[in-house]
């Protein structure tokens, strides 16, 4: 097969406004896109090889046979895992790779809690789909790049990062039904809600600790099984089937309690979210459901640290309406809402309280929503 022209695909990383660890309970997210993005500069090589390389680790391309990637997948680094799964997982769904070369090159943070992973799982898929499968929908793709991570990565995601990487708009907030975005023959699983902070002289700054998380690590597998096991206690397909906080006095082990009780209350939160930026009210009135799902991290599901929680605290002190942990927790980064001609001091702030508890200095940054994974022509 004659060599193409190289070509380029983005997909972003993604910041969530609320619903953490919902995702793998059937629940419900709100997500937007990070105007930062990988970078998938590929061609079609026709040589049944693929080969995979990144800008961030320019002393180690990866060459692998496109037959020869189920079986290679313990043999490759743990970063060319990702791209070579979602190769791996079109080869697997019966699509014809002919051979391709991939140059990989990141702007998200990674271990940030901005889902980096996915989106670069993301920019690689939508670069095969439109060299080698223009059929694969949407919906498919982000089920080729979740398998992807959790299966030859090892990453035991749910679906809130893929999806966001590929439905999200620009200028607009995802909320996302993940239970019904499984159903292939339902069209409303998903809706685009306007979330211009602007107007209202709002910004969403990021919070950067510095203290990369880590998904493979047992922590995150652990909340899934735990979550897993106060469902079937309470005899539901998933915790999103619990209407009310109430019906998880039924769950004898305290932890296994706490576990659902921030699932079911973070939905809560999502929706109530959902519906105050869906009738356009001002997004000040969000910040004390921030608040409230940063304490549920922090108290019932335990994912939070130190520095998340002196970054939060700090941001609020400093005026900021609402601020919280984002991403799966174990470190990564905060999200505060602030208005803007507060961000430069709430930022200043969480970093003096960053220097006196002896953390390094954080990294801050605004961000709005930016579009979804895409070809740059």
């Amino acid at each position: 097969m004659k060599r193409g022209p190289v070509q380029k695909w983005v997909a972003p990383g993604r910041v969530n406004i609320i619903g953490e660890h919902t995702d793998y309970n059937d629940g419900f997210v709100l997500p937007i896109a990070l105007p930062l993005v990988v970078e998938c500069f590929a061609v079609v090589n026709g040589s049944g090889q693929v080969r995979v390389g990144s800008r961030q680790r320019p002393r180690e391309p990866v060459l692998v046979a496109v037959g020869a990637l189920a079986a290679e997948r313990d043999r490759v680094p743990a970063w060319s895992r990702y791209p070579l799964g979602v190769v791996s997982e079109f080869v697997r769904r019966g699509h014809r790779i002919a051979g391709v070369d991939i140059e990989l090159d990141g702007a998200v943070p990674i271990g940030a809690g901005l889902s980096s992973s996915a989106a670069l799982s993301c920019a690689v898929a939508v670069a095969l789909r439109d060299l080698f499968a223009p059929m694969v929908v949407d919906r498919e793709l982000i089920d080729i790049a979740h398998a992807a991570e959790n299966d030859y990565a090892g990453a035991p995601t749910g679906l809130l990062d893929q999806s966001a990487a590929i439905l999200c708009t620009a200028g607009h907030a995802l909320f996302l039904d993940v239970r019904r975005c499984t159903d292939p023959d339902d069209d409303g699983a998903h809706e685009q809600i306007p979330f211009d902070l602007d107007r209202f002289g709002l910004e969403l700054l990021v919070i950067d600790t510095g203290q990369a998380h880590e998904l493979v690590d047992g922590g995150y597998a652990a909340r899934r099984a735990q979550c897993d096991a106060a469902a079937a206690e309470l005899g539901v397909p998933a915790l999103r089937d619990v209407e009310t906080v109430d019906a998880l006095e039924r769950i004898a082990d305290p932890v296994l309690r706490r576990r659902a009780r921030h699932v079911v209350t973070e939905n809560s939160r999502v929706l109530t979210v959902a519906e105050k930026l869906r009738n356009g009210v001002d997004p000040r009135s969000i910040g004390p459901i921030l608040n409230a799902g940063h304490a549920s991290l922090r108290d019932d599901f335990e994912v939070s640290t130190p520095a998340l929680d002196v970054a939060a605290a700090a941001a609020v002190e400093a005026g900021a309406h609402g601020a919280r942990m984002v991403g799966g927790g174990f470190g990564g980064s905060v999200i505060a809402l602030v208005d803007c001609e507060r961000t430069a001091a709430v930022a200043d702030a969480v970093r003096n309280r960053f220097a006196r508890a002896g953390f390094a200095d954080p990294r801050t940054f605004v961000v709005v929503p930016g579009a979804g994974a895409h070809r740059v022509d």
